[in-house]
């Protein structure tokens, strides 16, 4: 087993190595990307979290960020941030795709869910080929 994937295993295991949200603490969405078709972890895609006004409908960006070598991108939202509404996730999968050399059908996925209970904890995977994609609520 590689070096590399062992120290992606170790992230998985060890406690101290969890990650966690802006100022230390857990945000309370997560994200975890995964390339099925290679069985790896999709690492440094862009993306994009927002929230939708009620009022008009358009919506306001939250976060921009990256994903990581493990496919995740810690510090989402904050707690205090994390309020009822609808919230979409927008992921740059062609730009992705190409920086490894492949191209894709899909030029960019949008994930839209409801939050009614922001106490809870939400995590919102994206499982991700060239041809395809799937998500779940997880916790």
């Amino acid at each position: 087993m590689s070096a590399n994937r062992l120290q992606q295993l170790k992230g998985h295991i060890l406690p101290e190595n969890k990650i966690t949200g802006m100022a230390g603490s857990p945000s309370p969405l997560t994200t975890h990307v995964l390339n099925t078709a290679m069985g790896v972890p999709g690492s440094n895609m862009a993306l994009n979290l927002y929230q939708q006004d009620p009022s008009t409908n358009a919506w306001r960006l939250i976060t921009a960020g990256t994903t990581n070598d493990d496919g995740r991108c810690p510090g989402l939202i904050t707690k205090q941030m994390f309020t009822p509404g609808v919230y979409k996730m927008h992921f740059e999968t062609a730009k992705y795709w190409e920086s490894i050399g492949e191209t894709s059908f899909y030029p960019y996925v949008e994930i839209v869910f409801t939050i009614t209970d922001p106490c809870q904890k939400y995590h919102v995977p994206l499982l991700l080929s060239r041809f395809s994609y799937s998500t779940y609520r997880g916790s």
